[in-house]
C-alpha cells in the first residue's frame, strides 16, 4: 500500500525584528495607496485575515493597528503565500481568496519600493497563482417585475425618502453606479440641459453617463425637492423624514435597497446586483461589449462580460428544444 507524505505544515511567519517604522510599513504604505475608503477597508479586512493565518490565530485577539505594525510583513516570502493561499483555500471561495492574496501581494510590492526586498523574493512570490475554479456567479439580477414593485414601494412613500430612495435605486440600475458612486455624487455632476451625469469611479477614472427616461424622471423628481443648492446630490433624511443638507454615507443605497426590497415583498438584493443588472440588460438588449464597458467604467473588457447573465436565459431557450413525454 502506497504511503502518502506527510502535509507541509503551516509557515508560520516568525517575529525576527523590529517592524520597520510607519512611514516605511509596506502594509500602511499600500492602503494609503489605495484611493477609495471601501477599497481600504476590503484590503485591511484581507490582511487581518492573512495575519490570522501568518500567526496561527493570534492575530484575532489584535486590532487593526497591531496587525499592521506588529506583523514584519517585509518578511514574507513564497513559503508563506504558499501557506496562506492553501489555508484560505479552505474556508473561502476562490473570488475571495483571489482577493485576499492581491492585498499581500500589494504589500509585497510596497517592501520592494521600499527596498526591504530584493527583485528575486518579489519575483518568487509573485509566483504563486490565484485559484482557479469553476463557480456560479454571485448576486442575481432581478426581473424587471421586482424592479418595478421597488419602484412602487417608493412611490407608495410620500416622504422626501420616497423620491431620494428611487432615485438612488434608478441610478444603480439605470447607470450602473457602485453605491460608494451615488454616495459621492455632487449635484454639480448632473447637467440638467444634456442630462448626462459625470462620475468618479475607481483609480480616478470619469465617466460620463447619459440618463434617459425612468432614471432621469426618478432624479428631476429628487431635485425637485432638492433644489439646486450645492452640495451632494444626495442628502440624509432622519427617521422624521426631514431632509438634511448633508452628504450620505457609503451605507445609506445598500439601506436603501434592503427597505425597498422589505417593502416589494421580493427577495433582498444587493447594490452590485443593480450594477450587474445594468450591464446584463444592456448586453441582452444588443449593446456592445466595449460601450457597457466604458458605461461601467471598467479598466478591462474581461471584468465586463463577468456581469453577463445572458448564460441563464441561453440555457432555458435550449432545454426548450425538449420534449419530454411525462
Amino acid at each position: 500500500m502506497t504511503t502518502l507524505p506527510q502535509p507541509v505544515p503551516k509557515a508560520q511567519l516568525a517575529f525576527r525584528s523590529r517592524p520597520p517604522a510607519r512611514d516605511r510599513n509596506p502594509a500602511r504604505v499600500y492602503l494609503a495607496s489605495l484611493t477609495s475608503p471601501v477599497s481600504r477597508r476590503g484590503m485591511l479586512s484581507a490582511l487581518m485575515s492573512i495575519a490570522n493565518v501568518l500567526t496561527d490565530g493570534r492575530a484575532q485577539a489584535m486590532d487593526a493597528d497591531q496587525v499592521l505594525d506588529v506583523i514584519p510583513w517585509h518578511h514574507i516570502r513564497y513559503q508563506h503565500v504558499a501557506a496562506v493561499k492553501a489555508a484560505l483555500t479552505q474556508d473561502h471561495k476562490p473570488a475571495s481568496v483571489n482577493a485576499k492574496l492581491s492585498a499581500l501581494r500589494g504589500v509585497v510590492r510596497e517592501a520592494f519600493n521600499l527596498e526591504l526586498i530584493n527583485a528575486d523574493v518579489l519575483q518568487r512570490i509573485r509566483a504563486v497563482q490565484n485559484v482557479k475554479a469553476s463557480t456560479l456567479p454571485a448576486g442575481r439580477v432581478p426581473v424587471p417585475k421586482e424592479l418595478q414593485r421597488i419602484f412602487d414601494a417608493c412611490k407608495a412613500d410620500p416622504s422626501p425618502a420616497g423620491s431620494r430612495d428611487a432615485a438612488i435605486i434608478a441610478l444603480m440600475v439605470g447607470a450602473g453606479l457602485r453605491r460608494a458612486e451615488v454616495a459621492s455624487l455632487d449635484r454639480n455632476d448632473y447637467n440638467d440641459d444634456t442630462g448626462e451625469l459625470v462620475i468618479r469611479g475607481k483609480g480616478h477614472r470619469e465617466r460620463i453617463v447619459p440618463l434617459i427616461n425612468g432614471q432621469q424622471d426618478a432624479l428631476h423628481d429628487w431635485l425637485a425637492i432638492r433644489g439646486d443648492v450645492p452640495g451632494p446630490l444626495f442628502w440624509r433624511i432622519n427617521k422624521g423624514g426631514r431632509v438634511i443638507e448633508q452628504g450620505m454615507s457609503v451605507q445609506v443605497p445598500f439601506d436603501v435597497l434592503v427597505k425597498r426590497c422589505k417593502q416589494a415583498g421580493i427577495q433582498p438584493l444587493a447594490p452590485h446586483d443593480m450594477r450587474r443588472t445594468f450591464g446584463t440588460y444592456l448586453l441582452d438588449a444588443g449593446a456592445d461589449v466595449f460601450s457597457v464597458q466604458k458605461l461601467m467604467g471598467h479598466a478591462q473588457t474581461q471584468t465586463t462580460l463577468r456581469y453577463d447573465r445572458r448564460d441563464k436565459k441561453a440555457k432555458r431557450k435550449a432545454i426548450q428544444l425538449l420534449t419530454i413525454p411525462y
